[in-house]
């Protein structure tokens, strides 16, 4: 039975919906986990890191193996592991076996990309830049999403029943991928670069690791930059091996083409930005009153504060595609990133009522869609199709290292203005200003360098 393409199109903004709500389940049970498993909560973290760092992993593997003619087994067999992950997760066992389950479910935040190449394969030029579009702001806006909706279940049912939405999440996945998702069109075979799965499995985790680790930069400075300098060490012996292997992992050589790495950097350094100013809005509105600001929102509540976020993510989505072609590429990624830089600056200087904060992450929700909707655009101008996959699986890693990094430098801003139990405001002043220096600088990158087709 052939898909239509409206049910293509629904099919895979779902998928891309449903990777973003399993990626954000770690954060807002956090401390339910620690409370429920009896662990502490350095070691309920865990759910969160271990998930995003399966899934780093396992985007440039699945994005490989779905370049070729097995893109819709590797799909199925895919959510079927998101399945059984989910299933660990719900069920009453040790909590190993709740770190195994979150690590499954990561491993299928690659889905999106090979969502992308389906779009691109299977829709015609107008839809699959608007489904492309649509994938890329899905997979971080829909983390509005996952966040209030696992906060309330946490709230009414405890803990496991916020894990059951992702059970149930998946299954639906699962199922729905058995119907609608179609073959890939006939393509030569292409090999797993076992070399390149191996040493990037052990680079990219390292990476991220050490940038989010803010106590090990606090205390323990020499050896962070050791462990930062070793992964990056082995991050480039990964792209020399990639450069001379016949079918490798990734194929870095797209990276020579200045409009793909250019993208590639203003991803990086726009990425800093907008997850930092994220992660202050987040922890700025649940710090309780005693400590002279904050709001003391519950998860819950705190979830209901990215739904804006979320909604003004998805209508920048909707919007972008029709901007392109009257905008350019350059134009419409220098006005998102505007955008950020004016919710940075209302941060900076107005949040001491809610709405400041909720407006704020509006309109950052708005930057963020229009940004990540615009970005696929200039990488896949001067992709191959049957590059698809590969090409956006770099992209998501370099997402993933600017969103550790504005991340890691939220918290170390925040450390350093901490003498008790929470930061001080100015702390938060602080960091809102690096924060606008850092969105600046990304303008300025788009500025000067080559981002459309050559």
């Amino acid at each position: 039975m052939r898909t239509s393409p409206r049910t293509l199109v629904w099919f895979l903004v779902f998928v891309g919906l449903i990777v973003a709500v399993i990626g954000s389940l770690g954060a807002p049970l956090i401390t339910a986990v620690a409370e429920q498993y009896g662990v502490s909560l350095a070691a309920s973290q865990w759910t969160l890191t271990i998930a995003l760092l399966a899934g780093a992993v396992a985007t440039p593997v699945l994005g490989r193996l779905g370049s070729g003619p097995r893109r819709r087994t590797v799909v199925l067999v895919m959510l079927g592991v998101e399945v059984v992950g989910s299933l660990l997760t719900v069920l009453p066992l040790p909590f190993a076996f709740l770190l195994v389950g979150r690590a499954a479910q990561g491993s299928g935040l690659g889905l999106v990309v090979l969502m992308m190449a389906v779009a691109r394969d299977h829709l015609d030029e107008q839809r699959s830049a608007r489904t492309i579009a649509l994938l890329s702001v899905a997979s971080t806006a829909g983390i509005g999403i996952g966040y209030p909706l696992s906060g309330l279940l946490t709230d009414l049912a405890g803990v496991r029943a916020a894990y059951g939405l992702g059970l149930v999440v998946t299954a639906a996945a699962l199922l729905a991928a058995f119907f609608a998702l179609p073959q890939a069109p006939p393509r030569p075979s292409t090999r797993l670069d076992v070399r390149g799965a191996i040493l990037l499995a052990i680079a990219l985790p390292a990476l991220l690791l050490v940038i989010g680790q803010t106590n090990l930069w606090r205390n323990h400075v020499g050896l962070a930059i050791a462990i930062l300098v070793a992964a990056i060490l082995l991050l480039i012996g990964w792209t020399f091996l990639e450069a001379h292997t016949d079918q490798p992992l990734v194929d870095v050589r797209l990276l020579r083409h200045p409009a793909i790495a250019a993208a590639n950097l203003v991803m990086l350094t726009g990425g800093v930005g907008m997850y930092l100013l994220f992660s202050l809005i987040t922890r700025f509105v649940q710090t309780p009153a005693e400590a002279g600001y904050g709001f003391g929102l519950n998860t819950f509540q705190a979830g209901l504060v990215l739904v804006p976020f979320s909604i003004l993510g998805f209508v920048a989505g909707r919007l972008v595609p029709g901007w392109r072609e009257r905008l350019g590429a350059r134009l419409l990624l220098m006005a998102s990133t505007a955008v950020v830089l004016a919710a940075f600056v209302l941060f900076a200087v107005a949040r001491s009522h809610l709405v400041e904060p909720i407006v704020a992450n509006g309109i950052l929700g708005f930057g963020v869609g229009a940004f990540s909707a615009a970005m696929p655009a200039v990488i896949l101008a001067v992709t191959p199709a049957a590059e698809t996959a590969s090409a956006m699986s770099v992209n998501a890693v370099v997402r993933s290292v600017g969103f550790s990094t504005g991340s890691a430098l939220g918290g170390l801003i925040l450390a350093a203005h901490t003498t008790g139990v929470f930061p001080r405001e100015s702390g938060y002043g602080a960091a809102a200003w690096i924060g606008v220096a850092a969105t600046a600088a990304t303008l300025l990158i788009i500025a000067v360098l080559p981002l459309k087709r050559e």
